[in-house]
């Protein structure tokens, strides 16, 4: 079972360090099964209280996960690289349309607006103890939300949503827990929730967002936490419709004590009104992120949620980060009382790009998927092959892999930058690269 490792000690934390050291040094790989605790108990000579409690640590630090009957074994290690870098290198005369970046272009410059924070913070420092949120910006996010339909909640601020969401999955979760998150969905996410030692469990999407039946199943197998993305769901693009809403929030009503998470990313590049879930569940958080609109080296996020939920995350913010930088919130506030940024342009720019080039591939007879947002989605037969062919033709898109767990193949495309003389010659070549063998749906 274990090979020719040998699990040594007399204490609980003795046996823990044991097998911990193991895997740290690949001796223990993962999925590798542990023994039995009486089993391992007799061969040491200890209590199998002993080795219950050394287990148990181990599942907390989420060293091992243990399914029932099935027995204890090492969990799986997320991926050293991360599904981030399961990408095309892209040479030299290729056109990179794989990176999900917004166009700079409409990014708004960030000078003035730091330089006025930098003097509000010359007139009045943030010493340790004061509040950890700007309340000019927690009062304009505040009414900002209330008016999306979000309830009026406490407010934090993280380092983006991706800050946000760990902080929120650990507040209230423990190693081995499961979390019910969209498939495709956002790699770095799908990247988090093992790595914070919770499990995924995949919930099928259309445009419309999560399919509620999907959703129930999820909550009904036993996951104690859903994830969702309003709108802009990267990669496809999906938006949660208010018919959709309602269905999702007739699920989450028969399983209140779910944690529901909504990342709102798409704030200020979309069109598509907000239909938020929030409040439906004992505990939940929305989260709103200035990267897409405002850039994303601003690395922030509002957070708001139950009272419960955002005292914890407040709680662990003060004894790690204490807070985001309050020079930052002001430049945030400054260029959002300024009008720095005009969502309605910047949803045209992105959705005319998006709608040029899902109307050219259907002429082509090929099915995409881009209702708002900024990446098409193109399910194809043979992944490897259309990212391969597409490079040969010179073009670099991104790997499906890197946001599926069960979904069929697939590519996505920023249309970010996209001009409109591209639009073709992207069409053909997504065309000839998926020709081969037909394009089967994955949303």
């Amino acid at each position: 079972m274990l090979g020719e490792y040998r699990i040594q000690g007399r204490r609980a934390a003795e046996i823990s360090a044991s097998i911990e050291e193991a895997v740290g040094a690949g001796e223990l790989r993962p999925g590798q099964l542990l023994p039995p605790m009486r089993e391992l108990a007799t061969s040491l000579g200890v209590n199998p209280n002993t080795v219950a409690a050394a287990y148990r640590t181990l599942r907390e630090r989420g060293v091992i996960e243990t399914d029932g009957r099935r027995g204890s074994r090492v969990r799986a290690k997320p991926a050293t690289t991360g599904r981030d870098f399961i990408r095309v290198e892209v040479p030299e005369g290729v056109r990179d349309a794989s990176t999900g970046n917004p166009d700079t272009a409409l990014l708004p410059p960030l000078a003035p607006a730091f330089a006025w924070a930098a003097a509000q913070g010359d007139r009045e420092p943030v010493l340790y103890g004061h509040a950890p949120v700007e309340p000019g910006l927690a009062a304009l996010a505040g009414a900002d939300l209330g008016a999306d339909g979000v309830p009026a909640a406490p407010m934090a601020v993280a380092s983006g949503s991706l800050d946000a969401i760990e902080r929120v999955l650990a507040a209230h979760l423990r190693p081995g827990d499961v979390v019910a998150v969209e498939d495709p969905g956002w790699g770095s996410l799908l990247d988090l929730v093992p790595a914070l030692g919770l499990r995924t469990l995949p919930v099928g999407l259309d445009d419309e967002g999560p399919l509620p039946q999907d959703v129930r199943r999820a909550l009904e197998a036993g996951a104690r936490a859903l994830i969702v993305t309003d709108r802009a769901q990267n990669p496809t693009g999906a938006a949660v419709s208010a018919p959709r809403a309602r269905a999702l929030r007739a699920v989450l009503g028969e399983h209140p004590h779910t944690l529901l998470v909504e990342d709102d990313h798409g704030h200020g590049i979309v069109d598509q009104p907000l239909h938020p879930l929030a409040g439906v569940t004992r505990h939940w958080a929305f989260v709103r992120s200035a990267a897409k609109a405002y850039g994303p080296d601003l690395r922030f996020a509002v957070l708001t949620g139950d009272d419960v939920t955002l005292d914890r995350v407040s709680g662990r913010q003060r004894l790690g980060p204490g807070w985001v930088s309050r020079i930052t919130q002001r430049a945030v506030l400054r260029l959002w009382t300024d009008g720095a940024v005009d969502p309605r342009a910047v949803a045209l720019a992105y959705g005319s790009r998006r709608d040029a080039l899902s109307a050219a591939l259907a002429a082509r007879g090929v099915r995409a998927h881009g209702r708002s947002g900024m990446n098409v989605w193109v399910p194809v037969p043979d992944e490897t092959g259309a990212v391969a062919r597409l490079l040969q033709a010179g073009w670099a898109v991104a790997p499906g892999a890197r946001f599926r767990i069960e979904s069929p193949p697939g590519i996505r495309i920023t249309v970010s930058t996209l001009a409109q003389d591209e639009i073709d010659g992207l069409a053909d070549a997504v065309a000839d690269a998926v020709r081969v063998g037909g394009v089967r749906g994955c949303v």
